[in-house]
């Protein structure tokens, strides 16, 4: 970033303009006029000798320059709000990924493939099938099993997610449960009805069951096919498969930590 003549307080309304895509949103958060920040922005250029946005009726959309500087003005902010919050010089950001019970069991068995991000982030996955609130900030990375359409996500498109039934060589050939209120469980409700040997609450269980020769489970085809003991015992079933997301604040994809974690989680779950 070129510092020459650059009026700090115009950077500050700068990340504003850009984060909010316009100058009537940015307005009401600044408590400056739609005009002001307009001629703000204008002379943010002339002294940086860039254009940052292109001007549309829709608002303000960010250019190369613009993206660029708003990253390194995001990165500026999280040291300052690190440093301000942090108790100690040891203390690291904390960033909350969710995720349904499959996914967050294998992203704790394959943390290896990410665990160099750990030396200067705290992890705290939270395991649901509930969609939590990205833009309320309940956490800043979600794996969905659906695009958002929120327009202050942003997102990746990860692997496809196949089910299919799975159990052990002596295994009896009847199912496993479970009662959830999820695609696979109410398949399993449609499908199996009450014909199971056994039903459960947790989705974790049924795999912990079908590793105890006790029957079939309805698993993803990344967890089924990760157990040695376990065989495929028929066809994957259509209609469950989905496509996966890798969902996070617009706002946040710029800061350090989540930048990396993103790049690393997104190799994990490919």
């Amino acid at each position: 970033m070129n510092e020459k003549e650059v009026n700090w307080n115009d950077l500050q309304l700068f990340v504003s303009v850009a984060r909010e895509g316009g100058l009537s949103a940015a307005a009401k958060s600044c408590k400056r006029s739609p005009a002001t920040l307009g001629r703000r922005m204008h002379a943010l250029e002339r002294s940086l000798g860039k254009e940052l946005f292109i001007r549309h009726d829709r608002g303000y959309e960010l250019l190369a320059d613009g993206k660029e500087l708003l990253k390194e003005l995001s990165a500026i902010e999280s040291q300052i709000a690190n440093s301000i919050g942090s108790d100690s010089h040891t203390s690291k950001p904390l960033v909350k990924i969710s995720a349904g019970t499959w996914t967050t069991l294998f992203l704790i068995g394959n943390i290896e493939q990410y665990s160099g991000a750990l030396d200067d982030t705290r992890i705290r996955f939270i395991s649901t099938e509930k969609i939590l609130d990205i833009p309320h900030r309940e956490i800043v990375i979600g794996i969905r099993n659906s695009r958002p359409t929120d327009e202050s996500l942003v997102c990746r498109k990860l692997k496809r997610v196949e089910f299919a039934p799975y159990s052990t060589e002596n295994s009896p050939e009847i199912w496993i449960k479970v009662i959830s209120d999820t695609p696979s469980g109410r398949w399993l409700d449609r499908f199996i009805n009450n014909s199971s040997i056994c039903e459960v609450s947790e989705p974790r269980n049924s795999l912990d069951l079908a590793l105890e020769d006790k029957g079939i489970a309805l698993l993803p085809t990344f967890i089924g096919d990760a157990q040695p003991k376990l065989q495929r015992v028929g066809n994957i079933i259509d209609e469950l498969g989905h496509d996966q997301w890798l969902v996070t604040h617009h706002e946040d994809r710029y800061l350090p930590e989540v930048r990396t974690l993103i790049s690393r989680l997104g190799s994990a779950l490919k």
